[in-house]
């Protein structure tokens, strides 16, 4: 069975397709399709003659992921696959746009886009997964919806925060930790200082968590207040700003309980155990995880959160191992949240952060070391298919502390030790006097102190 090769560059609308052959020959020239209807009928049709024409072929297709375009032609090439030899994957564009790199093409166009993900499968056949089925698919919709809600949120409540330095800045004093539900209250029925100043203080303490004592100090406070804007039109817009993001609160609530109801996935439910990941944020490691198969360590887990430490180095000489924060962003948010809740709510992880705080660590790096050892208990969780147990990650630093410090070698090196009498550069010598500091010190820890023999001239 000879295979070929469907590549196909999704845009708005339509989409170029090409087959090619495992020599990277073209046996079908590029055409282009809508994506109506019409179009995915001539798209099975021009695929029945291409079978008709080599009947014993095997045609792998693909098209990239383009935030949802792609999904009218990824479905509807599954369901080809039913009545013709073919499988079907989704590929990273950041993958093929790096061949199209590596191929030194110096011009894009759809048509070179379309022969790119195609030379894409043949070039790298060993990283492409045909025929997913996508699980997640219905909870990422959600996801995205209550992630974009979450944003509007934001958006309003920091032009609410703009609005108030003008028209009531004495109430932000209560908002340095967030704005607590009671200004939002308060804000509805009195959005400026002006108006605050004419209320009586047990009409304001009849909101919720204003005791009277309080109610008293806004009102004079108002009564003082350096607002420069006092006008009905600004407190207005205040109470329609506040009475969004209400609403917008509200809804991403219902969306949120709504979504971890319909999620009965049990990835989801083992996450749960470990303290400081609740509803929201299980679905949200599990849509970056999907599958912890994917992962043969815990290493390359964080590499894909982007976790893992890289050397850096910054204009004014400062050095040294960093969180390398590559690839997206959404991961490391979610699991910074988990960080920050395990750390009030977890003992182990609040132990783990005192610790190196105490030792003079920087706060920011101590969350970012709370959220490797987090993300290395989840995936022993998923791989273990075990809830989280905090006995087990006891046990296991016993385990390695007991075990020997061994001599870290250099198997570059195995054949040829360092020479000293070869011509490399200051830099490199320097690093070699390092390495040969860091060696005697393992050697005098493990008792090893005699004398290294001189070699005769």
């Amino acid at each position: 069975m000879q295979q070929y090769y469907l590549g196909g560059d999704v845009s708005k609308g339509y989409s170029d397709f090409v087959i090619l052959d495992s020599q990277k020959r073209r046996v079908e020239e590029n055409f282009q399709l809508d994506d109506t209807i019409v179009g995915h009928s001539f798209l099975y049709d021009r695929l029945l003659i291409f079978f008709e024409e080599h009947p014993d072929a095997e045609l792998c297709a693909a098209v990239e992921s383009t935030g949802g375009y792609e999904n009218n032609w990824y479905n509807t090439l599954r369901k080809f696959q039913s009545s013709l030899n073919i499988k079907t994957a989704r590929l990273n564009p950041a993958g093929v746009c790096k061949n199209n790199e590596a191929a030194l093409k110096r011009v894009i166009t759809d048509k070179i886009s379309a022969q790119g993900v195609a030379e894409y499968l043949i070039a790298h056949s060993e990283k492409v997964m045909y025929q997913q089925q996508d699980y997640w698919a219905s909870l990422r919709k959600q996801w995205s919806f209550i992630k974009m809600l979450t944003k509007q949120s934001t958006q309003l409540l920091n032009q609410l925060e703009s609005l108030l330095y003008s028209t009531n800045p004495e109430i932000l004093k209560y908002c340095q930790d967030g704005m607590p539900a009671w200004v939002f209250k308060l804000l509805k029925q009195y959005p400026t200082a002006a108006k605050l100043s004419k209320a009586r203080a047990t009409s304001v303490a009849r909101i919720p968590y204003i005791s009277i004592s309080r109610a008293e100090e806004l009102v004079a406070n108002a009564k003082t207040s350096v607002a420069s804007a006092t006008d009905t039109i600004t407190g207005q817009l205040i109470s329609a700003i506040v009475g969004q993001i209400l609403q917008l609160k509200k809804i991403i609530k219902m969306q949120t309980k709504i979504m971890a109801a319909e999620c009965t996935l049990q990835e989801v439910e083992l996450l749960k155990t470990f303290t400081g990941i609740g509803d929201y944020s299980a679905i949200g490691l599990m849509l970056e995880i999907q599958a912890v198969a994917r992962f043969s360590t815990a290493k390359k887990l964080a590499a894909f959160f982007g976790l893992h430490p890289v050397y850096k180095i910054s204009g004014d000489g400062a050095s040294g191992f960093r969180m390398s924060k590559k690839g997206r962003k959404e991961p490391r948010r979610i699991l910074f949240m988990v960080a920050m809740s395990a750390i009030n709510s977890n003992s182990l992880i609040r132990d783990l952060y005192q610790k190196h705080v105490e030792n003079g660590m920087e706060k920011m790096t101590a969350i970012g070391l709370c959220m490797h050892k987090i993300l290395r208990i989840v995936y022993g969780m998923l791989k273990n298919n075990t809830p989280f147990n905090p006995e087990i990650d006891l046990k296991n630093r016993e385990r390695t502390s007991e075990q020997p410090q061994k001599e870290r070698k250099d198997k570059s090196r195995r054949y040829q030790d360092f020479d000293a009498t070869a011509p490399i550069s200051g830099r490199q010598r320097k690093k070699r006097a390092e390495r040969k500091l860091s060696q005697n010190a393992v050697s005098v820890e493990c008792g090893i102190c005699a004398p290294a023999p001189q070699l005769s001239s």
